[in-house]
């Protein structure tokens, strides 16, 4: 058998060895930014989802400050509006009081008169059916009668006009004759019982 000539090898030989492109194989390529682990991944998203939830919770706490805040707000307008309510019918109260006193004052001379005419018997007819009516209007307006024999004396209620003596039936200061009937109209004297008063005995008694 011939063996190949030098020309042949060669060509052999240049035929079973790789050609040579020119171009250089790939180089690694660089891992991307922020590419890690899957452990790392799963930190990261953890800690996203801490700050998402503190993010809520501060949220829902400055909403319940701001809740708190109206809150008190309404709260002390409530107050302000039933204090005002309150003044309101208070003076209200008081002036109407106030004029009804400025209209009955007056009256209470009438007054005197028909507690005259009556001790004296002389009420009857027409004229005691138009004082019973007089003394119920009053009355229902809030005028008070007081002030009778044997009350013990009340400066604050009566005026004592004379002290006729002692009287050793009494402990206290005693109004013993009514002269004039006092008025008030609730807690306010209109006017003053006018009375004679006596006195417990300054000694001992036998």
């Amino acid at each position: 058998m011939t063996e190949p000539s030098y020309d042949e090898q060669r060509t052999q030989v240049e035929e079973e060895r790789p050609q040579e492109t020119g171009v250089a194989p790939p180089a690694a390529q660089p891992a991307a930014p922020g590419a890690g682990t899957g452990a790392e991944t799963e930190a990261e998203a953890e800690a996203a989802e801490e700050q998402a939830e503190q993010e809520v919770e501060d949220d829902l706490s400055v909403a319940q400050r701001a809740v708190g805040e109206l809150t008190a707000d309404l709260q002390r307008l409530q107050a302000e509006f039933l204090n005002y309510k309150r003044r309101v019918d208070r003076d209200r109260e008081l002036i109407r009081q106030n004029a009804t006193y400025v209209a009955l004052t007056p009256i209470i001379e009438v007054l005197d008169t028909i507690d005259r005419a009556r001790e004296h018997s002389e009420l009857d007819g027409g004229f005691k059916a138009v004082a019973d009516q007089l003394e119920r209007v009053v009355s229902g307006l809030g005028l008070t009668k007081f002030g009778e024999p044997g009350d013990p004396f009340d400066p604050s209620l009566h005026e004592a006009l004379s002290h006729i003596g002692e009287d050793p039936e009494v402990t206290v200061t005693t109004c013993k004759v009514v002269a004039k009937a006092g008025y008030r109209m609730g807690d306010r004297v209109v006017r003053a019982a006018q009375v004679l008063v006596v006195d417990p005995p300054s000694g001992p008694t036998e």
